[in-house]
């Protein structure tokens, strides 16, 4: 796949969309079924007042955007053994909203200003109830955009859109999350004569995971991935541009994940030290306590193997993870 550029992606505003959803029981807290809905956002119409269900088989058109990057986040999600997402139509309108705000207002971020055109609500939280999602039981949120001088098929969009958010040190977590409902929104503007492309992703619902945890993504045997990625919001501690393939190490929503060590050796044995973080060492406060993540603070190659050996504590409790995956020709 072509390598994209000027890759912009934010990630200011999943701390606040985390702790919107933890008042009421969900976000670090989780668990809970009964979180209290977040209130109109201020300068938003009414929103609808019940929410609608989850759709057993998505109904993204054939060949669009949203069908490819919901298969490919699905596919990448589910063979490390996390939660298999399904769409929401009410979530699907917020982001599409959402994205129609990044491209009216020429701006990559995650939160909304009110009085601003085609503002639907401050945060995700916000937005997904003014559609009518209030089934809010954690909430995560990214939005990003990308610029490439050729035109793709929307399939490869959507696909190039995903890789770029899971080759981020913090946009990982939508492939690691203790989440089941997912809605997508996408917009497409025209830049010297060829498509900008903004979009939105929520997650929602936490919910338990599994009783082997940690899970990793990558896993064993995961290829494909990007090997290099850059352009982040907020950056990533302990780089100065591109880094390569990251880790995330994730729990149910109750745990709490500490990082310890970590390293990746490639075929010829060459080790290489990991930069770990958590949510106690994450300078940028994104990070939830139920992940940690791993990363190399300089690109890996691509189409190369390496294999991964993590440490930490789960809930006090000491784990360890070997495994190896493959990068592909993929820049994030």
């Amino acid at each position: 796949m072509t390598i994209q550029k000027n890759f912009k992606l934010s990630m200011a505003a999943i701390a606040a969309s985390l702790l919107v959803a933890a008042c009421g029981g969900g976000g670090g807290g989780g668990g809970s079924s009964d979180a209290s809905p977040a209130a109109p956002a201020s300068g938003a119409s009414t929103p609808a007042t019940t929410t609608p269900a989850n759709l057993t088989t998505p109904q993204y058109p054939a060949d669009s955007f949203h069908l490819a990057a919901f298969n490919l986040l699905n596919q990448q999600r589910q063979q490390c053994g996390f939660p298999a997402l399904q769409e929401n139509t009410a979530l699907d309108q917020a982001t599409a909203a959402h994205a129609q705000y990044l491209a009216t207002n020429n701006v990559f971020t995650d939160t909304e200003v009110a009085g601003n055109p085609g503002f639907t609500g401050v945060n995700f939280t916000d937005r997904a109830a003014h559609f009518g999602y209030t089934a809010i039981n954690g909430s995560i949120g990214v939005s990003g955009g990308f610029y490439t001088p050729a035109t793709w098929t929307e399939t490869q969009y959507g696909q190039q859109a995903v890789y770029g958010l899971i080759s981020g040190v913090y946009h990982i977590m939508i492939a690691a999350s203790p989440t089941n409902t997912v809605g997508i929104g996408k917009v497409a503007t025209t830049y010297n004569g060829f498509p900008e492309e903004y979009y939105a992703l929520n997650l929602t619902n936490y919910q338990q995971v599994t009783t082997n945890a940690p899970l990793t993504f990558p896993c064993q045997g995961t290829t494909g991935v990007a090997y290099s990625a850059g352009g982040e919001t907020p950056v990533p501690p302990a780089t100065s541009g591109n880094w390569g393939t990251p880790v995330a190490v994730a729990g149910n929503p109750t745990d709490i994940i500490i990082m310890q060590t970590g390293t990746m050796t490639d075929s010829s044995s060459h080790v290489i030290a990991l930069q770990v973080l958590d949510s106690a060492k994450d300078p940028n406060k994104v990070l939830p306590s139920w992940m940690g993540v791993a990363y190399p603070t300089t690109p890996l190659s691509p189409n190369s193997q390496y294999t991964v050996s993590l440490t930490g504590t789960i809930n006090g409790v000491a784990f360890s993870r070997t495994f190896s995956f493959t990068t592909g020709n993929i820049v994030g």
